[in-house]
């Protein structure tokens, strides 16, 4: 009975130190019964996964930036579970719409958006182990700021010690993991190119997560 005691009081102050670390704010996108149906649909068809539910094993940290130049023009879309008629070069892949497990806003805040470990469609290929977090905005009116910076590189370092993830990568740097054990789009033709979040943004937060020692892109 002492032994079971320890042990969830460990487990109580490893959480406690976890959450201490970092403030994140609830934002929910709608993740219903349809979101789940097409992300086990999109697991099943595009990275031949037969799953009982869609949730993720997290190896991997993608760091994308929305274009969206507002907190709200970025929830609005992403929050139904079906992808707008205006996305066409990318509906004949899947209806699932796009989203991500986290977004940061322009000032910094975190925001989570669905449960960290569900299911969200944000990179080819490695949707089904990728944790994806968007920051708002990123075009040349409205620039990713310090404090986003900032703040992704505290998010990385909490999921880092959550979960056990072995690569951090810019949106733009996918396709390097095309032909990896880790790739598992099964249309070889199905690319879509990125530029996101920057090549600056990600030298910046990879300077200051080094010593977390995240594994090279093979």
């Amino acid at each position: 009975m002492k032994i079971l005691f320890s042990i969830y009081i460990l487990f109580f102050i490893s959480s406690f130190n976890l959450s201490a670390q970092i403030k994140i704010v609830d934002k929910p996108i709608t993740w219903n019964d349809k979101r789940k149906e097409l992300s086990l649909e999109y697991l099943q068809q595009r990275h031949s996964l037969d799953l009982d539910s869609p949730y993720i094993n997290p190896k991997m940290v993608v760091v994308h930036y929305t274009v969206i130049p507002t907190l709200e023009g970025t929830m609005r879309a992403f929050m139904d579970p079906e992808l707008p008629g205006a996305r066409e070069a990318i509906k004949g892949a899947s209806s699932l719409n796009v989203s991500s497990q986290f977004v940061i806003d322009q000032d910094g805040t975190i925001y989570r958006l669905l449960p960290e470990t569900a299911f969200a469609r944000h990179v080819i290929g490695l949707n089904y182990c990728a944790i994806g977090i968007e920051n708002v905005g990123g075009t040349e009116e409205v620039p990713l700021t310090k404090k986003q910076l900032k703040s992704n590189v505290k998010l990385i370092k909490y999921l880092k010690k959550k979960y056990d993830i072995e690569y951090l990568i810019g949106h733009s740097e996918y396709t390097d993991f095309a032909g990896s054990a880790l790739w598992k789009e099964v249309d070889d033709n199905y690319r879509t190119k990125k530029s996101d979040p920057g090549d600056d943004f990600m030298k910046g937060i990879r300077k200051k997560v080094k010593k977390l020692d995240f594994k090279s892109q093979p």
